[in-house]
């Protein structure tokens, strides 16, 4: 084989692509009482019984906090060139306004430093879930205040670390936190009320423009970006019912914030499906929302399936605990399996729909660059005597996502960079500690970090510098 037929056969990706791995501050840092940090709504959530499987919370976690030299110089073995991590808010600011908590700060400081020394770009997301509890207890995301509490807290971040960090993203996943945390039950702070979820999300959005326009005012040259969950939709047939399921759960998991972020509007179809056919945003609100961005960071693991027949059948990704329905307005729509493989959380592995959500996104909302800043599965992981783990499964689940990137790329995609998820294995919400997505294997009782199989590949590909293409 010459060397020209060689090249041909491997997917580079761009020199400056971004290879990283990600986590989020309360899935792995643990420290839970310490150093002034305050309490969160998932703390509280996680003492309440039924609320968790077998009752586990984050006090612990992964320790990160008192290990993130060793987690640092671990990524650094591993060639990553970036590290997507959250602050704690509560850690931060302990009842989520007013002083800073020095010490708090002063560890997502060392951290920074830690990574830059390593030469690993560090990537800070200000907001993955953790609200300080004193906010949830004056009414959380569905108050507008805590809009503006956010928009305070992440100038305080800013302000320190924005000397050393260029990439920002906001809110995570803010489907998550209003229609899981306010509607659903299935994540802190576990309420059930579907009207209060539709204002949590436009605080959610809102948190993200007001923190975006103090962050700016401080430093111009920061890269800064929403966060938002994707997935591609699909009707379960061509019935009417089940094409008008497709366009609720599109509308409400996609567009409703695709939308708000990147038009300046919410959907009109959207909004009927809410019983929120106006009066959810304030004058002057959207401006804000749809303030220009540097980048959009883009969460994906599956797609959906839906139905609109009654009696449909039930998702195979069902919820660990008893909870409502996070399809507000659209409770009737039942999620169906559609044959492929699926993962530990029993999602099912679809790389075409990133390539899909991809193109999509670039088709419809042109001009601005997209990262994949979330991508991985869980799998029930066994490991050896000597602790580790052979994984293909999640080793072709990210190599399968990596050439969907590629080919998105080749396709005219504005991708800049591409974050597994996750870089240790978590404390994965309400699931607890069962499901494993690291790319390391953590032994929580003894705290030991091995890579699994799939930490070896991903690093060889990050030296590499892409794949290697389909054989004859």
């Amino acid at each position: 084989m010459t060397t020209q037929q060689k090249q041909a056969q491997e997917l580079r990706f761009p020199a400056d692509f971004a290879w990283g791995a990600a986590t989020s501050a309360y899935q792995v840092e643990g420290a839970a009482f310490e150093d002034g940090r305050g309490t969160s709504i998932w703390d509280t959530f996680t003492r309440q019984p039924g609320r968790v499987v077998n009752g586990e919370n984050a006090d612990v976690a992964a320790d990160h906090y008192h290990r993130y030299r060793d987690d640092v110089g671990l990524m650094a073995r591993l060639g990553l060139g970036a590290y997507r991590f959250s602050v704690s808010w509560p850690r931060v600011q302990p009842d989520g306004a007013g002083a800073v908590n020095r010490r708090g700060l002063d560890f997502y400081s060392r951290l920074v430093d830690e990574l830059l020394g390593q030469g690993i770009d560090p990537w800070v997301t200000l907001y993955h879930w953790d609200l300080p509890q004193a906010l949830e207890d004056a009414g959380g995301w569905p108050e507008r205040d805590t809009a503006l509490r956010f928009a305070d807290y992440a100038a305080a971040v800013h302000d320190a670390l924005g000397d050393r960090v260029r990439n920002w993203g906001t809110v995570n996943e803010p489907w998550c936190a209003a229609f899981l945390g306010y509607a659903s039950g299935e994540h802190a702070p576990g309420r059930r009320e579907p009207a209060r979820a539709v204002r949590a999300a436009h605080h959610l959005l809102l948190g993200h423009g007001l923190a975006m326009a103090a962050m700016r005012a401080q430093r111009a040259e920061s890269r800064i970006g929403g966060c938002v969950n994707l997935y591609a939709v699909s009707a379960l047939s061509r019935s009417p019912d089940d094409l008008d399921a497709a366009r609720r759960v599109d509308g409400l998991q996609n567009r409703l914030f695709l939308d708000a972020l990147l038009r300046g509007e919410y959907p009109a179809d959207v909004l009927a499906d809410l019983g929120e056919p106006g009066g959810l945003a304030a004058e002057g609100d959207m401006e804000i929302i749809s303030a220009p961005m540097d980048m959009l960071l883009i969460n994906y693991y599956s797609r959906f399936t839906v139905s609109g027949a009654s009696g449909g059948a039930v998702s195979a990704a069902a919820a660990p605990t008893g909870t409502g329905s996070p399809w507000v307005g659209s409770e009737h729509v039942s999620f169906a399996g559609s044959g492929r493989p699926v993962t530990g959380m029993g999602w099912e592995i679809d790389h075409d729909g990133l390539r899909e959500v991809l193109l999509r996104v670039a088709r419809e909302y042109p001009g601005i660059p997209l990262v994949v800043s979330e991508n991985g599965a869980a799998f029930d992981d066994v490991a050896d005597a000597d602790g580790f783990v052979r994984d293909p499964e999640r080793r072709d689940y990210i190599e399968a996502h990596l050439r969907a990137c590629h080919a998105a790329i080749t396709d005219g995609v504005p991708l800049v960079g591409y974050f597994a998820w996750s870089l240790l294995d978590n404390f994965e919400w309400a699931w607890g500690y069962g499901k494993r997505f690291g790319l390391v294997r953590v032994d929580y009782p003894t705290q030991r970090r091995v890579p699994k199989e799939s930490a070896l590949w991903y690093a060889e590909t990050i030296r590499r510098g892409g794949l290697t293409g389909p054989t004859e």
